[in-house]
């Protein structure tokens, strides 16, 4: 009862926080409700390249969050806890891709004024191939050419993130990108 009463308050907690309400924090609330400001954001959209289901994304870092929240009276260097978040959404995202578990995508409502059909269904054919090719890369090249190339993390971040050195970084960078180049330029 314990760990779901908890994962419960800081659900609710977070909701609480994405509405901006004023509340009284413990150093622990506090902390968690900081780095979901500053992170929440960016690690659904890490989280979407490994799953196809916004939904799911989100789920998964509120997990991680949740299992900060636990976790933080343990967690001793508190600069590295950005880097923790996204190790945990990294596993959660591996584990939920190896259960199978799929759930219906949600599109917004097409807008009048932006750009044609034509023009999205080619740049959503692209972004589609790119993120297939990405898919089809080794694990922890595709890991570090995420962190990389699309939440901008610096080498030594993402060898803080993953838990190795900054040359295997630098190696695993250099044979994913090969390796995309090769499944691009591949048949379609």
């Amino acid at each position: 009862m314990g760990s779901s009463s908890s994962a419960l308050q800081m659900l609710a907690l977070m909701e609480r926080v994405s509405s901006g309400a004023e509340l009284s924090w413990s150093s622990a609330d506090l902390l968690v409700a900081e780095l979901y400001r500053a992170e929440a954001a960016n690690l659904v959209r890490l989280a979407r390249f490994f799953v196809d289901d916004r939904d799911a994304a989100e789920d998964l870092v509120q997990e991680a969050f949740i299992r900060l929240a636990r976790a933080s009276g343990r967690i001793k260097n508190r600069d590295r806890i950005p880097a923790y978040l996204r190790s945990i959404v990294l596993n959660l995202a591996r584990d939920h891709n190896r259960r199978g578990l799929v759930s219906l995508r949600h599109f917004p409502a097409a807008d009048p004024q932006g750009p044609t059909l034509d023009d999205l269904v080619a740049v959503r054919a692209d972004q589609q191939r790119v993120i297939s090719a990405l898919r089809d890369v080794p694990r922890r090249q595709r890991d570090c050419l995420v962190l990389r190339y699309y939440l901008e993390l610096s080498v030594g971040e993402i060898a803080e993130t993953l838990g190795i050195g900054a040359n295997s970084v630098k190696t695993h960078l250099q044979r994913g990108l090969r390796s995309l180049e090769q499944r691009l330029e591949g048949p379609e």
